[in-house]
């Protein structure tokens, strides 16, 4: 099983540099949101760097699109701050293992964005005429789902039986839970899930044509 941690907390920094800056980086950004106002109220989480849309005027958040990224790093209150950083402590290591460290910070971003353009683009389909705002590591986090899905289906040898369940239970509640709970995103979920197994899959294949080129 390799979504099991048995790293100290030295070797665990050592080890995995990205993720554990970017756990660092949501708790402190969470704190500073928090110690300046309530961080769950619409209002202030804009302020803060929120992902914003409007049908009507920007409809893909582009006039800002800083906020694309900046949103990944905000959470609505405590507990889903702790739900995503336990995710991300804990499926991302073997991730950034297997990609290596720059590349796997490539990743995450893409699939955070990803799953914000995802939201975007069905708040635009459903022609909502609310204003969209979102927060949340969600989509990145569900972005290493997606690649450990891909490896799953596809690359089999790479991962053991009881990872790969471990994957389709974690996907599978993970999307009920999203459908049950209606202030998540679940289209920024599905989104960074479907950016984590495509990109990984064009990773994967250029990372396999070189082995092959200087074998």
């Amino acid at each position: 099983m390799i979504f099991l941690r048995y790293e100290s907390f030295r070797s665990y920094l050592k080890l995995y540099p990205v993720t554990s800056t970017l756990i660092a980086l949501n708790i402190v950004y969470f704190i500073v949101v928090a110690l300046n106002g309530n961080p769950n109220a619409a209002y202030h989480a804009y302020r803060f760097g929120a992902f914003a849309t409007d049908v009507s005027i920007d409809p893909f958040g582009l006039q800002e699109p800083w906020r694309y990224v900046t949103s990944m790093f905000m959470h609505s209150g405590i507990e889903h701050l702790l739900f995503n950083m336990f995710a991300l402590l804990v499926f991302a290591p073997p991730l950034e293992h297997r990609l290596k460290h720059v590349q796997y910070l490539i990743f995450y971003l893409l699939c955070g964005i990803g799953g914000n353009a995802m939201s975007a683009l069905v708040n635009v389909l459903e022609k909502d005429p609310e204003a969209h705002i979102g927060v949340g590591a969600s989509g990145a986090i569900y972005g290493v789902y997606g690649a450990f899905l891909c490896i799953s289906l596809f690359r089999k040898s790479q991962l053991d039986e009881s990872s790969r369940k471990t994957v389709y239970t974690i996907l599978i509640f993970g999307v009920i839970y999203s459908f049950l709970v209606p202030s998540i995103d679940l289209w920024a979920h599905v989104g960074g899930a479907l950016a984590g197994f495509l990109l990984y899959n064009v990773f994967d294949r250029v990372k396999t044509r070189r082995n092959q080129r200087y074998s």
